[in-house]
């Protein structure tokens, strides 16, 4: 142990040991390694003062005008994004609408196309109707 530490055991149990640190009182020779109160300060004339001022109102300017900064660029990020939704929509909108056009004027064509066949098989019957009208039977 060191001269400023004494220990001392008090008893032993099944649990463990118990000790008593006695710390013998500090000589006034020694000189504590940290100081008991703090350091004074030095009073501040009043340019120091107004400089400090200064300083923490630039740092104020400055954080505001990072904050407004960021708030923009994220007001400029939503107005993008909203932006490329309001297209995507417009796209698909436009894409539906085209598909939706070309569906019908397929379907149009085909309708087109049945009815003409439906027309030339009726001009056919109607056709050999005649012929068998203008034939004399047996």
């Amino acid at each position: 142990s060191t001269p400023d530490i004494q220990v001392k055991e008090l008893e032993k149990r099944a649990s463990g040991q118990a000790f008593e640190l006695i710390l013998s009182p500090r000589s006034k020779e020694s000189v504590p390694d940290f100081p008991l109160s703090p350091p004074k300060k030095k009073d501040l004339s009043l340019e120091e003062i107004q400089k400090k001022l200064e300083a923490a109102e630039e740092r104020r300017k400055s954080h505001e005008a990072e904050v407004l900064k960021q708030l923009a660029e994220k007001r400029e990020h939503e107005k993008e994004v909203l932006q490329k939704a309001i297209e995507e929509n417009n796209n698909f909108s436009k894409m539906a609408e085209e598909k939706l056009t070309h569906k019908m004027e397929a379907n149009k064509e085909n309708r087109e196309a049945q009815m003409a066949a439906k027309l030339e098989r009726l001009r056919e019957k109607v056709g050999q109707a005649q012929q068998r009208i203008q034939r004399p039977c047996g």
